[in-house]
């Protein structure tokens, strides 16, 4: 009877943590107007929105350079850029792409890397609302010393406050609570750290 009661209370605590991961996922959008950081990150997914944000804030100054990280190796530079609105020239000059990462631990590393090198302490982090509060514990696992600001793509299927009503948003925001707790619990032994990624820097010039 213990053992049942002890079950049932781990089970409660993870039905509260899982609505409290809900409500923080869905606070993060619309995103609000970021203060100018050092850099840009976009980790890559599902679509080109991210980058496209995250060009968007190059466009509007609020940073020096843009990390893409998690680019697709097949991907050349030029069919990335024809993806994305905005300046050429900017493009040209202030965007690097990351090739190395392979999920958000990689993305992390990479990113972590890209800031040291660059010698950058605050970067405006731009990925989907689901997805950020994970991507911030990696990066912060990954470069403890800078602030990172979040910048979250909007998912509308997620902004319904009954989004537990329908399977697929359930399975989404359940499966991405999940990764959000091994994720937790790798940065509270110490996980991450910078590695050496494969960074292709745009050539360095003046924007216009």
């Amino acid at each position: 009877m213990k053992f049942l009661t002890f079950i049932a209370i781990l089970v409660l605590i993870w039905l509260i943590g899982l609505f409290a991961f809900a409500d923080r996922v869905r606070s993060y959008a619309p995103a609000a107007e970021p203060a100018r950081a050092d850099a840009i990150v976009a980790l890559t997914g599902p679509s080109a929105e991210r980058v496209n944000a995250a060009i968007r804030l190059l466009e509007q100054d609020k940073g020096r350079r843009v990390l893409i990280s998690g680019v697709n190796r097949e991907v050349r530079r030029q069919e990335l850029r024809a993806l994305t609105p905005g300046s050429t020239r900017l493009f040209n000059c202030c965007v690097d792409l990351g090739f190395e990462a392979e999920d958000t631990v990689g993305n992390a590393q990479e990113i972590a890397a890209w800031a040291d090198s660059k010698g950058y302490d605050s970067l405006i982090v731009v990925t989907s609302d689901y997805h950020m509060p994970r991507a911030l514990t990696e990066i912060r696992a990954a470069a403890p010393g800078v602030e990172l600001t979040p910048y979250a793509v909007e998912t509308p299927s997620l902004d319904d406050s009954h989004w537990w009503r329908a399977a697929v948003t359930a399975r989404r925001m359940t499966l991405e609570y999940m990764k959000y707790l091994a994720a937790m619990a790798r940065a509270a032994v110490g996980g991450g750290g910078p590695s050496a990624p494969q960074l292709v820097d745009a050539p360095v010039e003046k924007a216009a």
